[in-house]
């Protein structure tokens, strides 16, 4: 029996990919781990077959309140399900709910927290939800913001994009590591390799630059045309749609990145992400 080690993010920030790269890292496979059994090889902390180990009732009969007292429960539970450490994808904010943590850390051994530009998360997001991206501006500065208990998954909740940051980040701790998404994108080999460090591990080179190839977003944008992805929104056309960096640029009219500046400007701050000039179209 483990602990967990908690992948978290905010949604579409680049948590899919991380894990995609760090089972290649471990598992080192000849062809690239399918991304339809990533749920079988980590965990996910709002997948409601997890909950369903400490309470049968299927999540549209829980209400709230029961999802939150059983949350601690369930993490309990899986860190029984492999002997080691147990990686769980969450896009929790660190907080709590109905008095109860979001997150167990009496059971936590770590996390790494993937943050990505909002300005680009407010496009993949829009997407991903197939809402406008108005709405979808508005959802991330939504404080409190949850999902509801649906078929095959329980509530979480996520936050507002700068309450889910700075919850996870506003306190380093040797056991939190941060990375940005950005990075992950232009310095991949440096970026991950930290990852790896972090988890202490001390890949060789080849091993590494074999794991980013096998996780490449062309391998996983492949294997979701041929096969589908299971975690895929049943309203999104892609999951892995196109995962650039800069493309509010271009998506975003000027008004849209105002307001995202308004919402969340102390929190891109601290991570660059203001912008020099407010871009977007007219």
């Amino acid at each position: 029996m483990g602990k967990l080690i908690w992948l978290a993010s905010f949604p579409k920030s680049g948590n899919t990919w991380l894990r995609v790269f760090l089972l290649n890292l471990l598992r080192n496979p000849a062809t690239p781990t399918d991304i339809n059994n990533l749920t079988k090889l980590t965990a996910v902390d709002g997948l409601a077959d997890w909950y369903r180990h400490v309470d049968p009732r299927p999540p549209t009969e829980l209400n709230l309140e029961e999802v939150a007292k059983l949350r601690p429960r369930v993490h309990q539970f899986m860190t029984t399900i492999f002997p080691d450490n147990v990686f769980v994808k969450t896009h929790s904010a660190l907080m709590s709910d109905f008095g109860v943590p979001l997150i167990t850390l009496e059971v936590t051994a770590g996390a790494i927290y993937v943050i990505r530009n909002p300005l680009d998360v407010a496009v993949s997001y829009s997407h991903h939800l197939a809402k406008s991206i108005d709405a979808t501006i508005a959802l991330m500065g939504r404080k409190g913001a949850r999902t509801e208990n649906i078929e095959g998954w329980v509530s979480e909740v996520i936050g507002s994009w700068s309450e889910n940051v700075e919850t996870w980040t506003a306190r380093p701790h040797p056991t939190l590591h941060v990375v940005r998404y950005e990075d992950m994108k232009a310095e991949t080999l440096k970026t991950f390799g930290g990852i790896a460090r972090f988890l202490g591990l001390e890949p060789p080179r080849d091993r590494l630059e074999r794991a980013l190839r096998l996780s490449s977003f062309k391998v996983l944008q492949e294997q979701e045309r041929r096969h589908g992805f299971v975690e895929k929104s049943k309203v999104a056309e892609r999951f892995f749609r196109a995962g650039e960096v800069g493309q509010w640029r271009t998506a975003l009219s000027v008004d849209q990145v105002e307001r995202i500046v308004a919402d969340h400007g102390a929190q891109m701050a601290r991570y660059g992400y203001l912008p020099t000039d407010r871009g977007g179209t007219p």
